[in-house]
């Protein structure tokens, strides 16, 4: 049983009588009159337990993108439903406005709509379905709460994006689809074309001039059909604040922008997420598929409170590649990492592919470096040039054992990535 504010109001108006007639057996009365309405109120009102409740979700949607919940209420008995209903969610679903106010005629059915926009990846589940029921005087009602399943799968929002036009602009000019001669190790031949100033002089094909009667160089571009496995790790240091994410989510847009640029180039894409066990896999897929099939496999991806296996992940490449590639690290700079593992599992990986260590920076680093007002700044300070000196030895290290580094902050890691993809095209490492 629940009350209404009418109830109550109606309640208050006996003081009333008791102020005209200031007797106690006129109060009693008029409570117990309220009494008798509430409880005939009840007795009318149809019970919710009876009442069919659905729901239907959006099946997926983009971090930040708006999204509806609708539920459908039918009615199947005689009298009338009157009263509201809430859809409740997590609160990172985003439901803001769940209560509905709802009339459901007899053997009849009516839709209600709750607008989500959820704030964190992943699923986000549903709560129970309370129905309200008044009864004709509105001063009181039943109410129970329907287990109704649903949930809402909130993918990467994929805002780096933004930089793929350009990378795919640069791309194009590697392909030699422009006027751009491109040299290095490993690349294919692709046409020829008259010289021009700026030129590498080196490009002259001598025979090919003597019989045009002009100066004509050669153009290359890059190899196709090349592996990139693009590993995240999940470990504890992927939970770390990075802006307004977590490290995690930093590396996830950055699988996703140098995923799309490696396959508009052609080459094939394989993504593992890895702490002590493989956490999501997503191998042979290519073309338009690639990029529905990352959203949905990283979209549940949560950091584990574990320190990595990096003999795990040396097991998962040679596992996954059986030639030369590129393998892609996203973890973090760290010089724990190093003490766990990594060093001699990256000098091993480098032995056999191009292996680059891209990490993101958490930019509240930067900001206590420059803090000198008080004392509490300046250690502050202090602790964040030890944190950095120990990254740039890391990051020395690392480089001796022939790993390539990214190092940038959790909203530039995706384009330097994308850049640093571009620059081994370049140079015809891949």
């Amino acid at each position: 049983m629940v009350l209404t504010s009418r109830a109550v109001g109606v309640t208050a108006l006996g003081a009333v009588a008791v102020i005209l007639v200031p007797e106690v057996w006129v109060a009693v009365a008029w409570l117990a009159l309220v009494a008798l309405a509430c409880g005939v109120d009840v007795v009318l009102a149809p019970s919710p337990r009876r009442m069919d409740v659905r729901r239907e979700v959006t099946a997926s949607v983009r971090l930040g993108e708006p999204a509806t919940s609708v539920l459908t209420i039918a009615n199947p008995g005689p009298r009338p439903l009157r009263g509201s209903v809430r859809d409740a969610w997590v609160p990172s679903a985003g439901a803001v406005d769940n209560r509905h106010p709802l009339v459901v005629p007899p053997r009849e059915r009516r839709r209600v709509r709750t607008a989500l926009r959820p704030t964190r990846r992943g699923r986000r589940a549903a709560h129970r379905v309370t129905l309200r029921s008044l009864g004709p005087l509105r001063l009181a009602g039943r109410q129970a709460s329907h287990d109704v399943p649903g949930d809402l799968l909130v993918l990467p929002p994929f805002r780096s994006r933004r930089h793929l036009p350009s990378r795919l602009e640069r791309l194009r000019q590697l392909d030699g689809r422009t006027a751009v001669m491109v040299r290095g190790q490993g690349t294919e031949f692709d046409s020829l074309r008259e010289y021009v100033i700026g030129d590498d002089v080196r490009a002259i094909d001598w025979r090919a001039s003597a019989r045009a009667g002009d100066v004509v160089v050669r153009t290359w571009r890059p190899e196709r059909d090349r592996r990139v496995l693009i590993v995240l790790d999940t470990g504890r240091l992927a939970a770390v604040r990075c802006g307004e994410g977590t490290r995690l989510d930093a590396q996830i847009e950055a699988t996703l922008l140098l995923a799309a640029l490696a396959s508009h180039a052609g080459d094939r894409v394989d993504v593992v997420a890895v702490d002590t066990t493989v956490r999501a896999r997503v191998a042979g897929v290519s073309g338009p598929r690639l990029m529905n099939v990352l959203a949905l496999a990283l979209a549940d991806l949560e950091p584990e409170l574990a320190e990595t296996s990096w003999t795990r992940v040396a097991a998962v490449v040679r596992e996954t590649l059986s030639q030369r590639a590129l393998v892609v690290l996203l973890t973090a700079l760290d010089p724990s990492s190093l003490g766990n593992g990594l060093l001699p599992v990256a000098r091993a990986l480098a032995a056999d592919h191009a292996v680059v260590l891209a990490s993101a920076v958490d930019p509240l680093v930067a900001e206590l470096q420059s803090g000198r007002g008080d004392s509490d700044s300046v250690y502050a300070a202090a602790a964040a040039e030890r944190a950095a000196l120990e990254r740039d030895v890391a990051a020395i290290r690392l480089r001796h054992r022939g790993v390539d580094l990214v190092d940038a902050s959790s909203d530039a890691l995706p384009a330097a990535l994308a850049d640093e993809y571009l620059r081994l095209k370049r140079a015809g490492r891949l």
